[in-house]
């Protein structure tokens, strides 16, 4: 635990990518199985357990420090695990930690009752560094800015192998992931794959910015405002994955029984329902809600009969990886689309269509097409060349994403929170609201959003000490501010929603500028953000 411990400061005292790489790869060369495979995996996908919670966590520190310093502390650090492990109460006995697996397992024994019992005495085998370290590990958010693909890209690194690979084999395994590690480390047969229904890393794209391509080299498709997935059949079972290879499959059982052969497919998903998000014709293609009808249904464990029954899922399919056994990523994307059409009249049509091809004589008139659409269900344009094999990851020149521009707003600043890890000492977190009706005749402000990106460095310090100069009052660890500072908001797009009081939802919103020179009289009302509800 004290390697693993001193892994973890180093990565967090370091902004640098490759040095985070060369600091998990030592670690990984140098540790012994299976230590080095639950740290891996707490690097990457992180490990649950479920006793553990940041509940869990404050209620023990309340119990042994003064409760008022415990919320001071924790809202002035602004991170549950590092302020527990410098307030712990110092143990009567010299530290003695465990080793990873030791911690793994006493952490994976826990239930709620013997948590407040057992935790206290893994904390106390811990100096400060190794119950961060501990709590990190046993909470599941590192936040240590390390992402997932690049825990798998450190472990490429330190045995030599491609990250590719690595992603092929990563989801099917599961921790402390010894078959991955006989493999890489030691030279054995690559783990086998043949019958499991596993996750393939995604084909993604760069944004086009300022790159013009001709239609003579690729081809448009739209770019469609579901979650991307991807669908695989093997070994007589169904598996649905997200974007980043998270098995989402209990959420949207009705996928699980309609892909009748072996088969690896790249789509999105969307659910139909009541506000189609726009109705099919010669330019864009219909069926699909918007994104806000989709995220009814993310994340749910269990799913009602009646949710089933009004916002059911279907896949709008881009791509085929394999088909019966055969691997299509070699080929061009012609080819692969051939094969995939030629797939359609094999599935149902309730659960599956085609991503169309959009048609345009030539760029200038692509993105005349491309500014005219504001269908709900889509975020903009896909270019893909048309040579292009299906290869993991971003290449330059094979795909783009054409987004479409964002719509704006302008709202007034209400509350600010702090951030979390490199941001833990700033107020990084704003909700903004509109007017509901006229300022000048006394009307209220109105929540219609939460933003905490689209701003530099610089930036932020000001907005920081405009916020602690303007606190008017506090709510634990949000502070309201006094009304005097403009927010120009872009968004994708704004829905109707039960769950806030402003009776809307905006899609995507960031800051896009700010006001600093705006009154906040001349803030949008509700009425401008409801015009842009698309039924």
């Amino acid at each position: 635990m004290e390697e693993f411990a001193a892994l973890i400061d180093a990565l967090v005292y370091t902004r640098s990518r490759n040095e985070k790489l060369r600091l998990i790869a030592e670690y990984l060369r140098a540790t012994p199985d299976p230590d080095r495979g639950w740290a891996l995996a707490a690097l990457s996908d992180g490990l649950d357990f479920p006793a553990v919670k940041s509940s869990t966590i404050r209620n023990l520190l309340k119990d042994r420090v003064d409760p008022v310093l415990w919320t001071l502390s924790r809202d002035f650090v602004g991170d549950t695990a590092e302020t527990a492990s410098l307030l712990w109460p110092a143990p009567e006995h010299p530290p003695s930690p465990p080793s990873v697996s030791e911690a793994v397992e006493l952490l994976e024994g826990m239930n709620r009752k013997s948590v407040f019992v057992d935790l206290p005495n893994l904390l106390d085998r811990l100096d400060a560094s190794g119950r961060y370290a501990l709590l990190k590990l046993a909470t599941g958010g590192m936040r240590i800015g390390v992402s997932s693909r690049l825990a798998k890209t450190a472990f490429a690194q330190a045995f030599g192998v491609s990250v590719e690979e690595v992603e092929e084999y990563w989801h099917g395994l599961t921790p402390p992931f010894p078959k991955l590690f006989a493999w890489a480390a030691h030279g054995e047969a690559p783990p086998d794959m043949a019958n499991l229904p596993t996750f393939r890393p995604f084909m993604l794209a760069h944004p086009l910015e300022e790159t013009v391509v001709d239609l003579a080299d690729y081809v448009a498709e739209w770019k469609w405002d579901g979650i991307r997935v991807q669908l695989v059949r093997a070994g007589d079972e169904t598996k649905l994955f997200s974007r980043s290879g998270d098995d989402i499959s209990a959420t949207f059982p009705e996928l699980l029984d309609v892909l009748p052969f072996p088969a690896v497919l790249d789509g999105e998903l969307l659910v139909r329902g009541s506000h189609q998000g726009g109705e099919a014709n010669d330019v864009t293609q219909g069926g699909a809600a918007s994104f806000n009808a989709l995220q009814q249904r993310l994340g749910r464990k269990t799913v009602s009969k009646k949710m089933l029954a009004e916002a059911p899922a279907f896949v709008r399919l881009y791509d085929a990886l394999l088909i019966d056994g055969e691997d299509l990523r070699a080929l061009p994307w012609t080819e692969r689309r051939k094969r995939l059409e030629a797939l359609m009249a094999r599935l149902p049509d309730t659960h599956f269509d085609l991503s169309r091809v959009v048609e345009a004589r030539d760029f200038e008139h692509l993105a005349q097409i491309r500014e005219g659409s504001r269908d709900d269900a889509i975020e903009g344009l896909m270019l893909k060349r048309k040579d292009s094999p299906y290869i993991a990851g971003r290449r330059v020149g094979y795909w783009y994403k054409w987004k479409r521009d964002p719509l704006l707003v302008d709202c007034v600043l209400m509350y600010a929170q702090r951030g979390s890890g490199k941001r833990s000492s700033f107020y990084s977190d704003y909700t903004f609201g509109c007017w509901d009706g006229d300022p000048d005749k006394g009307a209220d402000l109105l929540p219609v959003g939460k933003a905490y990106s689209g701003f530099t460095d610089e930036e932020l310090k000001k907005l920081d000490r405009h916020v602690r100069q303007n606190t008017v009052n506090r709510f634990g660890p949000v502070r309201e501010t006094d009304k005097s500072l403009v927010f120009e908001v872009a968004f994708d797009s704004v829905h109707e929603s039960k769950r806030h009081k402003s009776g809307l939802a905006m899609r995507f919103p960031r800051i896009h500028r700010i006001r600093w020179d705006k009154p906040v009289h001349e803030a949008d009302r509700i009425e401008a953000l409801k015009a842009l509800i698309r039924d």
